[in-house]
């Protein structure tokens, strides 16, 4: 069913409520999301993006209850990842002479995706084409943002931006624009799409803000290809973006472990006892890497000023879930976090020094060196794990 956006522009995407796992199962979407795409009716009949595959024939079904297929004039990829872009070979299939107006990484990834050599035409920064009525459509290209083919497009007149991935959120809504969900769930879903999704971008998310803004055109409306549209002052996403790129950390320290026998719990539990003595305002964390959603973790590393992380030695190496977590910290590149490491060995001392050596290699600073103990923690250990919260965040300071 489609819906209004302003005069004759429409939401004509899909609502999945059932969707818990994205990227494969990479990303978790405890709140579902949303497949937004979007019909322009002027003088020319525009599509932009279409929907995740699985939901192809349910996609086209309704679209060609809302406009005749043959007089869609042109369609707009923004991003050829299968959640926007997987509906278009059911849709080609039935008008398969429309031009479709992507960037030239665009047609590589649509070729890559797809291997049909639709009627493309590439489009680049400042490129327009007339919708009618006075109205264009400005091209604006938005590489690594968050891959190589993305592009934003700027609709003149009803001053929309359609942003594709940026300003988005995994964010299941029947309610279309921000004003009117939950504030609360909308931000938290917002900052963990950027802490997970963009945050290694974050220098061309500066970039990209500063170019559009340079534009010195209106925008009333942000149209994302997840989650809410922005309508109430849609700037506000912008701003935060750019918050969230300048190396953002909050008053936080997050301690996250995983444990055997729960000496490295022990020890966990104690650091944060030292850090909430010596500091009564900062706003300290404590997870089991193995039983937290992993991209809740992130989203708090993102926010945190200071990371721990501690393991157990197995094997000679670090527990699984601690080895997973590091290897997404070190694809992401966040900057401007400190860090340290701790945890319990019996006949290798190999735990602390692999994540110490990872979280440097990611580019966190180590600002002191790991407290560790030989099989369970007595209460010497236990009490120097006290102190070394303390001696932690006299470090930050």
């Amino acid at each position: 069913m489609k819906k209004l956006i302003t005069n004759n522009v429409y939401w004509v995407g899909k609502n999945d409520w059932e969707l818990r796992q994205f990227h494969g199962y990479e990303y978790s979407t405890n709140k579902g999301s949303t497949y937004n795409s979007y019909l322009i009716k002027e003088e020319k009949n525009v599509l932009i993006d279409t929907v995740y595959q699985p939901f192809s024939t349910e996609f086209v079904n309704n679209l060609s209850k809302e406009i005749e297929l043959s007089k869609i004039d042109f369609i707009i990829s923004n991003h050829a990842e299968i959640d926007h872009s997987g509906a278009l070979p059911e849709l080609m299939s039935l008008i398969p002479e429309t031009p479709i107006y992507c960037t030239e990484n665009g047609i590589k990834s649509l070729k890559g995706h797809y291997h049909k050599d639709w009627n493309f035409i590439p489009v680049k920064t400042g490129d327009k084409i007339s919708v009618g009525n006075n109205k264009e459509l400005i091209f604006i290209q938005a590489p690594m943002l968050h891959w190589p083919d993305s592009m934003f497009c700027y609709l003149t007149g009803d001053n929309i931006l359609f942003s594709n991935d940026a300003f988005g959120q995994h964010f299941c809504s029947e309610l279309l624009f921000n004003d009117l969900v939950d504030q609360s769930e909308l931000y938290t879903e917002a900052i963990k799409y950027y802490a997970n999704i963009l945050t290694p971008f974050s220098h061309l998310v500066t970039k990209k803000i500063d170019e559009v803004v340079g534009l010195n055109v209106p925008v009333d409306f942000i149209c994302t290809s997840h989650g809410v549209v922005w309508r109430d002052n849609p700037l506000q996403i912008v701003n935060k973006y750019a918050e969230w790129a300048a190396n953002y950390q909050e008053n936080q320290i997050t301690v996250i472990y995983d444990t055997m026998y729960n000496g490295t719990r022990s020890i966990a539990e104690n650091i944060v006892k030292g850090i909430n003595s010596s500091d009564k305002e900062v706003n300290v964390k404590l997870y089991n890497a193995a039983i937290n959603d992993k991209n809740d973790i992130i989203t708090e590393i993102f926010k945190s000023k200071a990371v721990l992380i501690g393991s157990p030695t197995v094997n000679n190496g670090i527990m699984y879930s601690i080895a997973g977590l590091l290897e997404l910290i070190k694809g992401l590149k966040f900057k401007n976090k400190k860090a340290t490491s701790f945890g319990c060995y019996g006949w290798h001392d190999t735990s602390t020094k692999i994540i110490s050596e990872s979280l440097k290699e990611s580019g966190f600073e180590i600002i002191l060196d790991p407290i560790k103990t030989t099989w369970q923690p007595d209460m010497d250990v236990l009490n120097k794990s006290y102190e070394f919260g303390k001696q932690f965040v006299k470090q930050l300071k």
